[in-house]
């Protein structure tokens, strides 16, 4: 895959909305904050557009600031505003082999899945699941309140292998024998719901290390999702997978054992190892920076720890 060169000090980086409209002071909030990096924001014309429905601006507009921020030598990656909903309504009219001759770190989550997925399948281009200016640069009295520097930094800075564990949520929901495998994934509901698309989610080649999370989702909806993975045959070379964060789905301690208790029985003859807790894209805590399409290795065991054995930047 192409690794877009890694984030330096001084870096020009496109601030775009491809989905819904955010909440301006947030934006702006975010931005500030985002610039203490040591990073230069750039706002997009469309970012803070409002409408139509609750989408930043049109479709023409919203891809528009897509390809102007790739195409720009002066803009070294691009972030999102927020997600929402309104990103698959792009794909039609994404331009692949300029994406592909200006390749740039590109962050989000959520919607922006969507994206993830088709720069893989399309453009062949490492992507970080990441956190975005709104939700996360924006929250709390302070920076790292919303972001998890240490992977932030690990993913996008710089080249050399780095893991991720404890500190950052994981722990065993099975145990099983380590493996190793492409990492991909994101959101559920998005990579469920591209099935049947020309923009269907697609494994890479190889073993797959699987990463999903979501936002208010039950138990039974967990449950749904995966086996519709299943029938799929999208879990045929899935060797381990990694569960995000269930805060933002569990309205307490009750429905958070029974989403675990809905995994296992929806992959008891699946025969891998799975880790849950992975604190990337829709958590309360400090939000992880995953990139995607790198090989990793999964181990689950006493602890969970998801060994990342390549950089995904240059």
């Amino acid at each position: 895959m192409i690794r877009p060169a890694r984030l330096k000090q001084g870096a020009r980086v496109a601030v775009v909305s491809p989905a819904s409209t955010p909440k301006e002071p947030l934006v702006r909030l975010g931005m500030e904050r985002f610039a203490s990096l040591g990073y230069e924001p750039v706002l997009y014309p469309s970012a803070l557009a409002s409408g139509p429905l609750y989408y930043a601006g049109d479709v023409a507009a919203r891809v528009k600031d897509l390809h102007d921020a790739f195409r720009d030598p002066t803009i070294d990656a691009i972030i999102c505003t927020r997600g929402g909903w309104g990103t698959a309504e792009l794909l039609p009219h994404l331009d692949a082999e300029l994406i592909k001759a200006n390749p740039k770190p590109f962050l989000g989550f959520s919607d922006h899945t969507t994206l993830h997925l088709w720069f893989a399948q399309m453009c062949n281009l490492h992507t970080f699941y990441a956190p975005m200016i709104s939700p996360d640069f924006a929250r709390g009295e302070v920076l790292a309140d919303g972001v998890d520097l240490r992977s932030w930094r690990h993913a996008l800075e710089q080249a050399t292998p780095w893991s991720l564990g404890e500190r950052e949520g994981m722990r065993t929901l099975r145990s099983g024998a380590t493996v190793e495998g492409t990492l991909y994934g994101g959101c559920l509901a998005l990579l469920v719901e591209s099935l049947g698309t020309p923009w269907a989610m697609q494994m890479p080649e190889g073993d797959i290390i699987l990463f999903v999370e979501e936002v208010g989702t039950h138990p039974y909806q967990w449950d749904r999702m995966m086996l519709h993975l299943q029938y799929a045959g999208l879990l045929d070379r899935v060797k381990g997978i990694v569960f995000g964060d269930m805060a933002q789905c569990a309205a307490d301690e009750a429905e958070a054992a029974l989403i675990e208790k809905a995994l296992l029985h929806n992959l008891r003859n699946w025969p891998g190892p799975i880790a849950i807790g992975l604190q990337c894209g829709h958590v309360y805590t400090p939000n992880v920076t995953l990139p995607l399409g790198v090989n990793a290795r999964l181990t689950c065991g006493d602890t969970a720890e998801l060994h990342l054995l390549e950089a995904a930047v240059q």
